[in-house]
């Protein structure tokens, strides 16, 4: 799988974990360059809290369009440092 945004590769996988319809990549898979860590925390019911990153291309800037779960709850234990995507990121199958 590949994450891409404004035509710029954030992250290639093969090995992701879809839940609820949302691949999560490996923290090796990103494009560290690409990531700045975001005071945005959310909450899941099942998964723990969530940590986010801006991701930045050029001059471009997509707010909390990435999160993970750095610690979390036995449920989700299978995502426990991954991460995925929303907010226009676009996430397909690698050519």
């Amino acid at each position: 799988m590949r994450a891409t945004w404004n035509g710029t590769v954030l992250a290639e996988s093969d090995d992701t974990i879809v839940v609820e319809g949302n691949h999560y990549f490996p923290p090796t898979a990103i494009r560290c360059e690409h990531f700045e860590p975001s005071e945005h925390h959310t909450t899941c019911g099942w998964k723990g809290e969530a940590s986010y990153y801006d991701i930045v291309v050029g001059d471009r800037r997509n707010a909390n369009a990435a999160w993970f779960y750095p610690e979390t709850k036995s449920a989700a234990d299978n995502v426990r440092g991954r991460i995925a995507f929303w907010r226009g990121v676009e996430v397909s199958p690698a050519t």
